[in-house]
């Protein structure tokens, strides 16, 4: 075994480590509630009914459904899947990309997805992106392959499955999947053009992409209910495309977004306009060799900058922003793909040893960081507070706050209410939440209730004001805020007792 195979392999090892070393907690935010809960709670048909009332496809939620019932709903290994993706993805390094494009590349490809920003902060979330990360690039692979042997069916099933995944993962993903099947398209059809008759590859072609449709089909009327849902209302914020695309760059080198910063955006940037300042540096130094070389890092760029392009023609389209930095996690692979190419390939061995040594302080800066914040002692406070005090019969109000979510979803053998005050299109979706669950538009249904009742407030809104100035006979016994280090959730919780 060569020693740049060991070195490789030593990587792997070290970086599945890095990258499992924050997960080892059951703190959770909003989005993961959702997850938990949607997985816990129901069956695969179910959750495909409720979750087509979502803003994602289900096939992440069914998979987390197959490891809740083999591990008992354990928040940990729902952790522990997520680093399962990126895990694959380091391993993808040496057993693919290292076959494909040579060592100094797969070795580069693993670096970076162990120690790249955004993957190490979201390699243990209990979200979709990883997995739609790795489905994206097992698909570019597979689209390379086909280009390079198109004669063998494995490539063309991989091809398809895939496609497949990446579509019912994530919307993003599903962007890649149709981008790239209309690469493989135009690909094949230039070469029956050049040979001036119909080549066997079209006839597959169209047969995996006859396929790909036939299992979608199934999905398209759910993805155009949730398009209307989202026309209706969604929580993206406009701004402006230089803004957006300033917040995808941070994002990529910082994993820096919304109030969760994990390092200085000054690092960030000095880490990415190096990182761009090298691959222009070594494309500069060799010009020829890369002119007939540019087919893998300028189609994977290309892949990446055309969903993004897509992501703004539909946000045009609906008059609704669904241009987020986060979703480009699902082709931040096609983008390690480039870099690793392009460093792997043609750079100085110095070059190389200075460019992952400064990617390995970042990384280890902020993995120090997201550690902090995933196992500080006041993540579990208001957790551990409610389970002393909440008693049989209570029930929980809260608002859109996402805090109150996470409680419900804890605390799921108990009543609870989301006061709906904005009448978001959420009802069927937020089902998800469990039986015992339910969305008001109102505070009508206390008008006959008698009894405790835990209001969860967050950030500025407070939903015992809003119930004590409607009801004169609820009467605050204690009030406690806590402020959780874990995306930076404040909690206040008001417990009252209406009536006598």
């Amino acid at each position: 075994m060569s020693k740049t195979k060991i070195i490789h392999i030593i990587i792997i090892v070290l970086g599945i480590l890095f990258v499992s070393a924050s997960a080892f907690h059951e703190n959770m935010w909003f989005d993961e509630s959702y997850s938990v809960a949607i997985a816990s709670n129901y069956s695969l048909s179910e959750i495909w009914e409720i979750g087509g009332h979502d803003v994602h496809p289900i096939l992440y939620y069914w998979m987390l459904n197959i490891v809740g019932t083999l591990t008992g709903n354990s928040i940990l290994m729902f952790r522990l899947f997520s680093v399962l993706a990126i895990a694959i993805l380091g391993i993808i390094g040496y057993t693919h990309i290292r076959k494909d494009f040579g060592e100094n590349v797969g070795l580069v490809f693993s670096f970076f997805a162990f120690f790249m920003p955004t993957n190490i902060i979201y390699a243990s979330e209990i979200r979709m992106y990883t997995w739609g990360m790795l489905f994206v690039v097992l698909l570019g692979i597979y689209a390379y392959r086909l280009y390079k042997d198109s004669n063998n069916i494995k490539n063309w099933i991989l091809f398809a499955l895939f496609s497949i995944c990446s579509a019912y993962t994530h919307y993003y993903g599903l962007m890649a999947a149709g981008l790239m099947n209309l690469l493989v398209m135009i690909y094949f059809i230039t070469k029956a053009i050049k040979a001036k008759k119909w080549i066997p590859e079209l006839t597959k072609f169209i047969i995996q992409g006859v396929i790909e449709v036939l299992l979608y089909i199934p999905w398209v009327l759910t993805l155009f209910t949730q398009m209307k849902q989202v026309e209706s209302g969604f929580w993206i914020q406009k701004k402006s495309f230089f803004d957006t695309a300033f917040d995808i760059f941070l994002f990529q080198f910082t994993g820096n977004l919304d109030n969760n910063e994990y390092i200085s955006n000054n690092i960030g940037i000095f880490f990415g306009l190096f990182i761009i300042s090298a691959i222009f540096f070594i494309i500069g130094s060799n010009k020829d060799k890369i002119k007939k070389d540019w087919i893998v890092p300028a189609t994977s760029v290309a892949m990446y900058i055309l969903v993004i392009i897509g992501a703004v023609a539909v946000s045009n389209y609906m008059n609704r922003a669904i241009l987020y930095a986060r979703y480009m996690l699902v082709t931040t692979g096609l983008l390690l793909i480039a870099i690793s190419y392009i460093i792997g390939k043609y750079g100085s061995k110095k070059l190389i040893i200075t460019i992952l040594a400064i990617t390995v302080i970042v990384g280890t800066l902020i993995n120090y960081k997201v550690m902090l914040n995933n196992y500080d002692e006041s993540n579990q406070e208001p957790i551990q507070y409610l389970k002393q005090n909440i008693k049989e019969g209570d029930i929980i109000i809260y608002k859109n706050v996402g805090g109150g979510f996470i409680i419900s979803t804890v605390f799921s053998e108990f009543d609870s209410y989301f006061y709906n005050a904005e009448n978001w299109g959420v009802e069927e979706a937020y089902k998800a939440f469990g039986r015992n669950y339910h969305t008001v538009n109102n505070l009508e249904f206390l008008n006959n209730y008698y009894g405790r009742i835990w209001f969860i407030d967050a950030n500025d809104y407070s939903m015992q004001e809003t119930a004590t100035s409607r009801f004169n006979d609820i009467k605050v016994l204690e009030t406690q805020r806590f402020e959780v280090k874990y995306k930076g959730y404040p909690y206040t919780f008001s417990l009252t007792q209406k009536g006598e």
